[in-house]
């Protein structure tokens, strides 16, 4: 099709216009699949998929959006320009067939696992061990996954359970651990901290394709994706199981694969029981999923150790299993076959102490209660901290000769974006403890440059007093950003059956500004402008990427009246 007969060129569509048709079509495809009208589901999904304002969105969003979109597949395209954009949403359908996909290696954070070293017979440090594959898929089929994603996932959205909040609109890592904070505050209980091996690479393709239970159309699309191979150098290798990372629409369907599980665990226990002098109890184990992490709680170890069994038994039939290295029981307040009282979660570690007799909980009768015992506490892991000054200390270390200024602008993002993500747990110790190890780190970097002047000089030179009375590292009035002076504030769990597709704006909109791993600049601007893009006037989405803009385009002019919030592609629409 000749792009010079189309109608827009792509700098003038109409973009609000095309959002708010796309997003009545999802609505209606969500609301009729809580009404379980499958008839009705069907027919709007295929009206989205031939809709030309659908299109032109799924192709912006991998064009534009996508922050990894200049990562190329096997097709070699990087980048498409305008027209190209244009071009691709006119003739963007369904595939019948699907390219290979092009893998590439990406760093995997945490331990290596000693038991593939010895099956592997390489070292625990080798590349191998330490990256995870990643599939890139061309930019025809990350555009059509795209178009699929945007008539599924409202569909979906309407029957997911209710605590799966991994790759989800709407639902982060801190609703998950709220409600895990919520569930045992009160009691101490046993825990299955349990990981699925390999989950993306061993779904099965029929139970899968079976379980969307979709038109033709749509199921000849997905199962090409599935199986449309792997390319690694100058190699194809098939794909008969597993949906590999990378393409948009492989944590959508990775959910849809492990949708179900907390249902079929909770069916086998009854929702209360007499226990003691308590009438009626919750007996049904706490169940959360973040993506193929997964974590089961249950006061009664063999009620517990039953739920582990019903888990495995429905992975079975999905081709997946536990990881035995990874899988555990142990204990929310005591020590249990050797393994610490605690566990982690998401990078956090959810403890319990005892309570002194002062804090504990009387009872009617006389006594305390067993449950007032101890004191839920959520910190970050270990791993996380060292990896956090593992990443500061290197950026010191690489930057002896680098101005003051360069340094503190290098440090600051990471230091603001680590110390949100935290700031809706018990942090403050632990923050403070970073922030004196950093001023240790400053100063060897500071003595290190002038080796012949004495400390007082270095002092008076790199560090100032602020407003307070307080020394602090800073070039003029750029200081460096300190963990501790971020404020802790408790997140506000996500009630368990809304979703943005129910088109309340008013909750997702409040919801965004509030969240703990937002930035405090984003957050009073985004309240500023009551939730909305400065440049298109549309709400901002829960999977938009928002971005800082500055008016008078001096990046060093941080106050309030020279700061925007822009889409990712106004804001590229702006330069």
């Amino acid at each position: 099709m000749n792009t010079g007969n189309l109608m827009y060129e792509w700098k003038d569509i109409p973009w609000r216009k095309l959002e708010k048709q796309v997003f009545k079509l999802q609505k209606r495809i969500y609301q009729a699949s809580i009404r379980g009208d499958v008839k009705t589901v069907r027919k709007l999904q295929r009206l989205l998929l031939k809709s030309r304002a659908a299109k032109l969105l799924a192709v912006r969003r991998i064009s534009q959006d996508n922050r990894g979109k200049r990562t190329a597949g096997i097709d070699g395209i990087k980048n498409l320009k305008p027209k190209q954009r244009l071009q691709l949403a006119a003739n963007l359908e369904l595939p019948k067939k699907a390219m290979p996909i092009r893998r590439v290696w990406i760093p995997k954070p945490g331990k290596e696992e000693k038991r593939c070293s010895a099956v592997l017979g390489v070292s625990p440090m080798s590349d191998c061990i330490k990256k995870r594959p990643l599939g890139i898929p061309t930019m025809r089929d990350r555009a059509s996954q795209a178009l699929a994603k945007l008539a599924l996932e409202p569909e979906w959205e309407a029957q997911f359970e209710p605590h799966s909040y991994g790759f989800r609109p709407g639902r982060s890592t801190h609703d998950a651990v709220k409600y895990l904070f919520l569930s045992m505050r009160r009691q101490e209980k046993y825990v299955l901290d349990a990981d699925i091996s390999k989950c993306f690479d061993r779904i099965n393709h029929k139970a899968l394709l079976n379980k969307l239970n979709t038109f033709p159309l749509m199921r000849r699309a997905i199962k090409a994706w599935l199986k449309s191979g792997v390319m690694e150098g100058n190699k194809i290798f098939p794909t008969n199981e597993g949906t590999p990372q990378g393409g948009c629409i492989s944590p959508l369907l990775a959910n849809i694969a492990l949708h179900g599980l907390e249902d079929y665990i909770k069916s086998s226990f009854p929702k209360s029981k007499k226990l003691g002098n308590i009438k009626e109890a919750s007996w049904q184990p706490t169940i959360v999923r973040y993506a193929d992490d997964l974590v089961i709680l249950h006061r009664d170890l063999e009620e517990l150790k039953k739920a582990k069994n019903l888990a495995q038994k429905w992975l079975n039939k999905m081709g997946l299993e536990f990881s035995l290295t990874k899988t555990k029981i142990c204990h929310t307040f005591y020590e249990y076959e050797g393994n610490e009282s605690g566990f982690n979660f998401l990078g956090f570690t959810f403890k319990q102490y005892p309570l002194g007799k002062r804090n504990r909980r009387k009872v009617a009768g006389g006594g305390y209660s067993r449950d007032a015992l101890h004191k839920t506490i959520i910190t970050p892991t270990q791993d996380s901290i060292k990896r956090h000054k593992d990443k500061l200390s290197q950026i010191i270390d690489g930057y002896k000769t680098a101005t003051q200024e360069k340094l503190i602008g290098i440090l600051n993002p990471i230091i603001v974006g680590w110390a949100n993500y935290y700031s809706a747990v018990n942090s403050k110790e632990i923050f403070g403890d970073i922030d004196n190890w950093l001023y240790i780190k400053l100063r060897r970097w500071a003595n290190r440059r002038h080796p012949m002047k004495p400390k007082h000089w270095i002092a008076n030179k790199y560090w100032n007093v602020d407003s307070l009375g307080k020394w602090e590292f800073s070039e003029g009035n750029i200081p460096l950003k300190e963990h501790k002076k971020t404020p802790i504030k408790m997140h506000i769990n996500v009630k368990e059956n809304r979703s943005p597709f129910d088109g309340d704006w008013t909750y997702w909109s409040t919801r965004r500004g509030k969240h703990p791993g937002l930035r405090p600049i984003l957050a009073k601007l985004l309240r500023t402008q009551k939730g909305r893009c400065a440049h298109c006037k549309l709400n901002f989405t829960l999977e938009d990427v928002i971005e800082v803009h500055h008016i008078d385009l001096n990046h060093k002019n941080q106050k309030y009246n020279n700061l925007q919030v822009l889409h990712g592609h106004c804001h590229d629409r702006k330069h």
